[in-house]
């Protein structure tokens, strides 16, 4: 180590914030995008984020990134990585903290703005060079939702309110990108406290499905009880 770096550059860094921003639709995960109106990067397509400013919480920065760049209000984040390679920004050494958050997409209504020329929902599997290290940093959260999709019933925060079971298995294909046997994933989830509707699809080509909901409170009343592990 060397011990002869002069004190004070150790206070000379920026801090920024990315916000990842997941929705689910025609089965298929997306991605929240802007397309940025200033250097570096003009005009290339990015994640949500912004440099914190130096009397600012984390968390509170997060919500003013993501309020000024999309208009979006009200969306739950959670913290995932912090990401801090020394060359990652060509304007000088840059860390930043990765936070995301699942949303029900026609629940939201984002709006460039600030110095956002654009947002787009692309699904995951199209989302093609971003700026910086942002596909670096789209991979290794998507890995953590992953792990979490697999252990947590966070896939309820991209389903609609009322869904279909086969939405909820195209969720999970689309998300570890293999094909699940029905019969086997209709075992598979008999566990999870469902609230079966007396509803049915609308509009919909094919026969219409039956509709269920993920009972929440059941679910933690199970949780504090300790009887319920989700498991997928």
């Amino acid at each position: 180590m060397n011990y002869k770096i002069e004190f004070d550059k150790f206070f000379s860094y920026s801090f920024s914030l990315d916000c990842l921003i997941f929705g689910f639709e025609n089965g298929q995960i997306h991605l929240l995008l802007i397309k940025r109106n200033m250097d570096p990067h003009k005009g290339e397509w990015a994640i949500p984020g912004d440099l914190v400013y130096p009397d600012e919480d984390l968390d509170d920065a997060g919500k003013r990134i993501l309020h000024d760049l999309t208009n979006l209000e009200g969306i739950r984040l959670h913290q995932s990585q912090t990401f801090g390679k020394p060359k990652r920004h060509p304007q000088g050494r840059v860390i930043t903290c990765a936070y995301f958050a699942l949303t029900k997409m026609e629940e939201v209504n984002a709006v460039a703005s600030s110095w956002a020329t654009e947002v787009k929902w692309i699904p995951l599997h199209k989302v093609k060079q971003l700026a910086f290290d942002h596909n670096e940093i789209l991979s290794s959260t998507f890995e953590i939702l992953k792990i979490k999709l697999s252990n947590e019933p966070l896939c309820f925060d991209l389903l609609p309110e009322k869904f279909t079971l086969n939405e909820l298995q195209q969720l999970y294909e689309y998300a570890f990108n293999s094909d699940l046997n029905k019969a086997n994933f209709r075992k598979k989830i008999k566990h999870i406290p469902f609230i079966s509707h007396d509803e049915k699809q609308i509009n919909v080509k094919h026969r219409p499905a039956k509709l269920f909901s993920f009972d929440q409170k059941r679910y933690k009343d199970l949780l504090a009880r300790q009887e319920y592990s989700f498991k997928m």
